[in-house]
């Protein structure tokens, strides 16, 4: 009997369970990693300013209006428990939110129509001072400013970490009704929590791709 005809049939077979079960684990860290991801989205409301164009009166005109926006919305939220209370009084201001930068963007000498809205948009992984939000689709309040072709800007509006310093994120985070274990995702607190901060912004970025 050939024993090496015998053998060549189970080795393909060990290879092919190998395959199977890698592909299983890929999977399976693809769904907890999007979970994670939505459980993330579901507390957190970004700001996401439009400027009219790339120029450079234009995109200072942009900073104007998020620091008025910021100052006008930072007050708002503060009292807010989780991601369903500031979004109801986010909605109820969209039209002042326009008035307060309109007024900014006619000080500024301009007269372009600016536009508030709150939808669910995609964003890419993005770095800020003291923590990184993964890709994905997130809750955003928008100021679109004029055309709205210019570069962008985004932070966080809620919990209240655009204008937070490091050190305060992880507090101003668990504030906000963000769990340890997701304040450490975004903080990255531990090699743990890299890794599986780097899974969620890989399976963020391959469902947006998907999504375009």
């Amino acid at each position: 009997m050939n024993t090496r005809a015998a053998e060549k049939p189970n080795t393909l077979k060990w290879a092919e369970i190998a395959l199977l079960l890698g592909l299983a684990v890929f999977l399976a860290s693809g769904a907890m990693a999007l979970q994670t991801e939505q459980e993330l989205s579901d507390r957190v409301v970004r700001l996401h300013v439009l400027a009219n164009s790339d120029s450079e009166e234009d995109q200072a005109l942009k900073l104007r209006v998020r620091d008025r926006v910021l100052a006008y919305v930072e007050p708002l939220l503060e009292g807010s428990a989780d991601r369903r209370e500031a979004e109801a009084l986010l909605r109820g201001r969209l039209l002042e939110l326009e008035r307060v930068a309109g007024e900014e963007i006619r000080a500024a000498g301009y007269d372009y129509r600016v536009e508030a809205r709150l939808e669910d948009t995609s964003f890419p992984t993005r770095e800020y001072e003291g923590f990184t939000l993964p890709a994905g689709k997130y809750l955003a309040l928008r100021l679109v400013i004029g055309a709205g072709a210019g570069r962008n800007w985004w932070c966080v509006v809620f919990p209240p970490l655009c204008a937070a310093a490091a050190e305060e994120v992880p507090a101003a985070a668990l504030a906000a009704g963000l769990s340890r274990e997701q304040v450490g995702l975004i903080t990255e607190e531990n090699q743990g929590y890299v890794l599986k901060s780097k899974l969620v912004e890989f399976w963020g970025e391959v469902r947006a791709r998907l999504e375009d």
